[in-house]
């Protein structure tokens, strides 16, 4: 039987010993929020919510309640809050519905004034032989049919006028038998089924269309609304040619309108079936279920439970089951499961729930889209928990298993990870980054530019400077050493830099974890150390190795922005300091560009085949120039030089002499594209100043 735990929210004030005051820890838990549209529910001391708010980013929001100065009314709220917990939904849309729901159902004290107890609009198709289709806020049980509910009403009245004029339905509230037909019938918006110009079933082939058009916005990407979007644009452009504005923008309302209803919404589905749905995230022992309930068709809330189980996916979700239902809270007729066990739902559970409630239930994996939209939704909210409560516990146990698994002389509790950045020897730079207690300590953050390796590429040379750089100053200043020293690479650069930590006196460990494969590498170990995928101590040195790796990466990045590679490219009509930066980051050399198709750089580069053929030829003449200006070099000969498009290597070596570099001789611009003049070529050469170096 697992343990289980009641669902524990973000401000939760449980550590009374801490010396932590309520603020601070409101503050960390709108720190902590997620980055996704939501619901935030703030509860007092005594669990009850005083206050219900969505937001597109529930991070942002939740943080502007402690960010500056607050007006009487958010201070007193803020002053009676002491927890808060967050629902994650799919867009801001069903953060709107949900919250809506749950202002309904609890009625927050701060809430009051704030929300009316208005229903948002829905689209009502009713039971009749002729049905009438119209927009209400009433959800009537008589079998009628409803889609919704839309937030915006003019979003509902421009469709609803859309399908009047596509479709002829009857616009009477009461459908009499009449002689003559109204002026509806006269204008085409009504078949007149009241004078019997109109069958059932092709009346009712004119409201299946529109029930199908209803369903398809629902359902984002639906076919039919995508064709009928495409229809009216077709349209909307054919208005416009004719100068018909006033039609040409009629179509665009419609085509905007169609576009809002087609949002997926997973918090209202006027379902009236009741359902659960269940879903879980584990990481070893740790495991976070979550249940999603709709109710009357709507979605009633969402509760966390945190377990600790050795058990499998399936006995656990087993057990939680058996844990969960109780005479107090009964299931419902359909609970739903994600997918994670290849057996499915255990045939066990069927019979415990005969034999418990004396009714049916049944457990499946959903198929249908809206039903699996749901319960991914449950699943996101329980991964989000679960990566909460990882770092609540810290990274003590990864550490430990560290020890275990590299044979480490102390607890890594300090770790410094080192990689190396360059492009063909351009800009070679070290990064080094440190990690305390497995969070990263971006203080000790530093750069090392690379001296002893411009111009030629030597990963082991590099590793060995830019440790030798940072630790001989640590020691000289006598601070703190680390406890391990993590490089980006394999068995020959875990070698490099401890040959530096042995000729430095050290006794740091190291280890080296390479990125094919993710192995470990020890110093002159003949074999690597493999560790499963789900293991937690690689997960920090994969964290810390991948830290260094965007960082080292970003300045490499912004040196070589300022490369004298870049006026190649940005000769070229139409291609600026934004889109140089882009094909350089695509082809990393001008080589490898010049030996492109102009059809492959077109793809890659978002360029047009003209664009792209006249970068090729602007590459293929800069290598040309620049084997022409190695060959005077080499020889002596120095010339009065004139401005015109070089190559990084062609400055570099004409900057050393103290010249320009000069343009080719007899050059013409290449063919697919003109070239720039020269001047153009010398206001965007500017080169910026570079990031301070800390080291």
């Amino acid at each position: 039987m697992s343990e289980r735990f009641p669902p524990r929210t973000s401000g939760d004030t449980s550590g009374k010993n801490s010396g932590v005051s309520n603020l601070e820890r409101l503050k960390a838990a709108a720190h902590d929020a997620p980055r996704e549209p939501g619901v935030y529910i703030m509860r007092d001391g005594e669990g009850a919510i005083v206050y219900v708010g969505k937001a597109r980013i529930l991070r942002n929001r939740l943080g502007s309640y402690f960010a500056g100065e607050k007006d009487i009314k958010t201070s007193t709220l803020i002053r009676h809050v002491r927890s808060i917990e967050t629902i994650i939904v799919a867009s801001e849309y069903e953060a709107l519905l949900l919250e809506n729901t749950l202002i309904k159902q609890h009625f927050p004290k701060y809430n009051i004034n704030l929300k009316d107890g208005k229903t948002y609009p829905v689209v009502r198709i009713t039971r009749e032989e002729f049905p009438r289709i119209f927009r209400t806020r009433h959800i009537v049980e008589d079998g009628s049919r409803y889609y919704g509910p839309f937030p915006q009403v003019q979003t509902v009245d421009v469709v609803l006028e859309l399908v009047e004029r596509l479709f002829p339905l009857r616009k009477c509230r009461t459908l009499r038998k009449r002689d003559n037909p109204c002026m509806y019938y006269h204008i085409g918006r009504c078949a007149a089924p009241c004078c019997g110009k109109i069958g059932v079933e092709e009346y009712g082939g004119h409201v299946c269309r529109v029930e199908r058009l209803l369903a398809d916005s629902a359902e984002s990407g639906g076919g039919a609304c995508r064709t009928l979007i495409e229809d009216l644009d077709k349209d909307m452009r054919a208005a416009a040619a004719a100068l018909q504005f006033e039609r040409a923008a009629q179509l665009r309302n419609a085509i905007r309108a169609i576009e809002d209803l087609s949002v997926g919404n997973s918090v209202v589905d006027f379902d009236p079936e009741g359902r659960d749905y269940i879903a879980w995230a584990a990481e070893g022992v740790l495991s976070t279920f979550t249940v999603f309930s709709m109710r009357g068709g709507r979605m009633t809330g969402r509760e966390l439970y945190r377990t600790r189980s050795a058990a499998d996916g399936g006995e656990s979700l087993e057990t939680f089951i058996a844990s969960y239902y109780d005479p107090g809270r009964s299931p419902p007729p359909v609970i739903y499961v994600q997918p994670d066990t290849p057996e499915g739902p255990s045939p066990v559970l069927d019979q415990w729930f005969r034999e418990q409630f004396h009714y049916e239930v049944r457990i499946s994996v959903p198929t249908e889209k809206r039903h699996t939209a749901v319960l991914a939704l449950a699943r996101q909210n329980a991964l989000e928990d679960l990566r909460k409560r990882l770092k609540e516990r810290g990274a003590g146990p990864a550490l430990d298993e560290l020890i275990r698994t590299l044979s480490l002389r102390r607890r890594p509790e300090r770790i410094e990870g080192f990689d190396i950045a360059q492009l063909d020897g351009k800009h070679p730079v070290a990064s080094l980054i440190s990690f305390r207690n497995g969070i990263p300590d971006k203080k000790n953050y530093r750069y090392f530019k690379l001296r002893s390796v411009i111009g030629i590429v030597d990963d082991f040379a590099a590793m060995r400077e830019a440790v030798s750089r940072r630790y001989s100053r640590l020691i000289r200043e006598g601070k703190d050493l680390p406890d391990l020293v993590l490089i980006d690479g394999g068995i020959g650069q875990v070698n490099a830099a401890k040959g530096v930590l042995d000729e430095l006196g050290m006794d740091s460990d190291i280890v080296g974890l390479a990125k094919r494969d993710e192995e470990l590498w020890l110093p002159h170990a003949r074999e690597p150390v493999r560790l499963s995928k789900d293991s937690e101590a690689l997960k920090v040195l994969q964290f810390v190795r991948d830290e260094t790796h965007r960082f080292a990466t970003g300045l490499n990045q912004r040196l070589r922005s300022g490369d004298l590679f870049f006026p190649v490219l940005e000769s070229v009509e139409g291609i600026g300091k934004r889109r140089a930066a882009r094909i350089m980051k695509v082809y990393e050399s001008i080589a490898n560009i010049a030996a492109a198709e102009p059809g492959e750089i077109a793809e890659r580069c978002r360029l047009g085949e003209a664009a792209a053929r006249a970068v090729r030829a602007a590459a293929r003449l800069a290598l040309e120039d620049s084997a022409a200006a190695k060959t005077r070099l080499a020889s002596g000969r120095k010339r009065s030089f004139r401005r015109g498009v070089h190559t990084a290597d062609m400055a570099a070596e004409a900057l050393e002499e103290g010249y320009n570099a000069p343009p080719p001789e007899n050059s013409t611009a290449p063919a697919g594209g003109p070239i720039k003049s020269h001047a153009t070529t010398r206001r965007k050469s500017g080169r910026k100043p570079e990031p301070p170096l800390h080291d």
